[in-house]
């Protein structure tokens, strides 16, 4: 159930490009305060319902905060940068290396190698649906946004192998939040111009973002990454690209290609190296041992 919550966050981060689309009139950090307050407010409204204290503050150390603040900024953080320095496709496809690297510190030692085969094809399959199937050029210009995209990749799967280990509880995120929506307003008010008329579609998705893709989705991710099967998540997480392209497709903002179908392929082949080839192998070695 757990890991099937942790896929419920994967698509929910699908229907993030349909949502920013309609949210493109919020400044980026301007759009992240919104977004975090929602996230925040959530745990507020769990606790109404379940008539818990609304103001008993967390447990969490000195290190859980700052790697879980650090890991929900620091990551929106590069990635907005990362957008104006580099290429939005290249900056993507790099940025989008964090599966693979969360799929490998994540493996058991006799998974690793699977681990890096099976996240490779996951990658090539994102690679493929993010570029269209076209070719893409590195350039030295872009080499600051390059960076930038690299480091989003390092900050999520570190923020990621970190909560799964942690055993912070999931509601702290709602308190991690109010410090990400106080960086993110702070970061707004000093690169930022505010823009607070808003048509009622723009604060529509950009609350929907808070409930979803930015905010809710963190709730259910750490209990993915807690409670269950990190691995197969690692290599599901590669499925972003795809689940955004349908959900743009569904709402008749682009149109599917058949680099879709080549990159479900691909993804889905590659979770099951990561995760069903291991199993048998070990199985194999059992009843050859058995036998002998």
């Amino acid at each position: 159930m757990a890991t099937f919550i942790g896929l419920v966050a994967i698509i929910s981060w699908g229907i993030l490009a349909v949502l920013g689309v309609y949210a493109s009139s919020v400044p980026p950090f301007q759009l992240l305060f919104i977004c975090f307050s929602v996230s925040a407010f959530l745990l507020f409204i769990k606790r109404l319902i379940k008539r818990e204290p609304l103001f008993k503050l967390p447990t969490l150390t000195l290190t859980q905060w700052v790697v879980a603040t650090c890991g929900l900024f620091g990551f929106h953080f590069c990635y907005f940068l990362a957008l104006r320095y580099a290429p939005p496709i290249e900056a993507s496809l790099i940025a989008y290396l964090w599966p693979l690297i969360l799929g490998i510190v994540v493996a058991n030692p006799h998974q690793r190698v699977f681990a890096v085969i099976g996240g490779i094809l996951g990658f090539i399959g994102c690679g493929i649906l993010v570029t269209g199937g076209e070719s893409i050029q590195f350039n030295r210009e872009y080499t600051l946004g390059y960076g930038l995209a690299f480091i989003c990749a390092l900050i999520w799967s570190s923020y990621s192998w970190f909560m799964a280990g942690t055993k912070s509880d999931v509601e702290d995120i709602g308190w991690i939040s109010i410090a990400v929506a106080i960086l993110a307003l702070c970061s707004h008010l000093a690169l930022e111009t505010s823009h607070w008329d808003l048509a009622a579609s723009a604060w529509t998705s950009s609350v929907l973002l808070g409930l979803g893709p930015v905010g809710g989705a963190f709730y259910l991710w750490d209990i993915g990454l807690k409670f269950g099967n990190r691995q197969l998540l690692a290599s599901l997480s590669f499925a972003t690209p795809v689940f955004s392209s349908i959900a743009l497709f569904l709402f008749g903002i682009s149109t599917l290609s058949t680099a879709i179908i080549m990159a479900i392929v691909l993804i889905m082949f590659g979770a099951v190296v990561s995760n069903a080839l291991p199993a048998l192998v070990i199985k194999r070695r059992q009843r050859h041992a058995a036998r002998g």
